[in-house]
């Protein structure tokens, strides 16, 4: 962002990076009124109260872009509760919907940030570190664990040309991440399942 940009403005070119105009989102969907739907049809009836008040009162910020979407909140709940996880970890919160929406899920024994084998580990922080995180979440995470990186299609940037225009903050961090997804990519460590949802999600099985 330059001196002269404000944040709204920032915004707006934020969504129209992404061919949105008409929502405040970062999905991948090329269509608003198809992700309008996913959203009233799927997730905002099952949005618990105490998450919708977290979404709505982010929506404010003038930074709210950074926010977990609603879709993969609910997404991120399904995993956690298919995989029965009991102790997780998260990294780089912002406002804490992803955590909110694990915390919810967990069973009565479950625990958050809890010292030994992680069953789930969600890590949303500094891009330019995020293969740093990964060579030390791995040994964390207990085999059979999972865990979820956001950001992986970094605002479809990923599949973009170099030079291609794009906003500052999307430029600096595009590296990082195409790093960190080749680097999965060719993990043996782990199964891997890069997802268009939000912002793009990449969940890691480790199986060795």
């Amino acid at each position: 962002m330059t001196m002269t940009e404000t944040p709204m403005a920032e915004q707006q070119q934020q969504n129209e990076l992404n061919g949105h105009k008409d929502l405040n989102h970062k999905s991948l969907l090329q269509s608003d009124a198809l992700y309008q739907y996913v959203l009233e049809t799927s997730v905002y009836p099952r949005e618990h109260e105490s998450l919708k008040e977290l979404r709505e009162m982010t929506q404010n910020h003038p930074r709210n872009i950074m926010a977990t979407p609603p879709d993969e909140g609910q997404l991120i709940m399904m995993l956690v509760k298919l995989i029965n996880a009991k102790n997780t970890m998260e990294i780089g919160v912002y406002t804490g919907y992803s955590l909110l929406s694990t915390a919810l899920a967990l069973p009565h024994d479950g625990k958050k940030n809890n010292m030994g084998k992680y069953d789930f580990v969600f890590v949303d922080a500094d891009k330019n570190n995020y293969l740093n995180y990964h060579k030390r979440v791995i040994e964390l995470v207990r085999i059979g664990g999972l865990i979820g990186y956001d950001n992986t299609l970094w605002f479809g940037s990923v599949a973009q040309p170099p030079h291609a225009p794009m906003m500052d903050f999307v430029k600096n961090s595009r590296g990082y991440v195409m790093e960190l997804n080749k680097h999965l990519a060719s993990d043996e460590r782990i199964e891997i399942c890069q997802i268009p949802v939000g912002d793009g999600i990449t969940l890691c099985r480790r199986i060795i």
